[in-house]
């Protein structure tokens, strides 16, 4: 197995189903799907732990358990404007923390003209959960498009906020 060759695996998390690929180097994609829940397709050893691992992660955050995600990334196959503007927001933007396109704009050290730019980037966001996209809210402090889904978007900052907390089990 080559390390482009990716490995997947769909997890059955508190937050409805996730696709979870990796290859050697670490987890390539975190995604909702419909689709249900199935083994790892890879025998490789190391991609199947990066899995593994980002599946147990996953779950331990979902339940308050972890604020920090420790799984390796391979984060190769972005953009260089995309991983910047991600590799920013994560820095610089911590659990239970918001944002705004503006701010994160700024941080990059961006024109105003730029915040649509900084928008597709997260958009593009192949790690979600992992890489928190779901911290970055409309200038009005409105929750704007999740990748995920709204929904996913209003319930991963619930979990987040200090004063709120929203029961995800069942």
């Amino acid at each position: 197995m080559s390390d482009t060759t990716v490995a997947r695996l769909v997890h059955g998390s508190a937050l409805g189903n996730v696709l979870i690929e990796a290859n050697r180097t670490g987890v390539t994609r975190v995604a909702f799907t419909d689709v249900p829940p199935t083994g790892p397709t890879s025998e490789n050893p190391t991609a199947r732990a990066h899995l593994e691992s980002a599946a147990d992660q996953i779950d331990e955050y979902l339940i308050g358990e972890r604020q920090q995600f420790t799984v390796p990334m391979d984060l190769t196959g972005m953009r260089a404007f995309d991983r910047e503007v991600l590799q920013t927001l994560e820095a610089t933007t911590g659990y239970g923390r918001t944002t705004t396109y503006g701010a994160l704009t700024r941080r990059l050290g961006r024109t105003p003209a730029d915040a649509r730019k900084i928008g597709g980037a997260l958009a593009r966001n192949r790690l979600l959960i992992l890489l928190p996209c779901h911290r970055v809210l409309g200038a009005d402090g409105s929750l704007t498009g999740y990748a995920g889904g709204l929904s996913a978007k209003r319930a991963l900052l619930d979990l987040e906020s200090a004063d709120l907390l929203l029961p995800l089990g069942g």
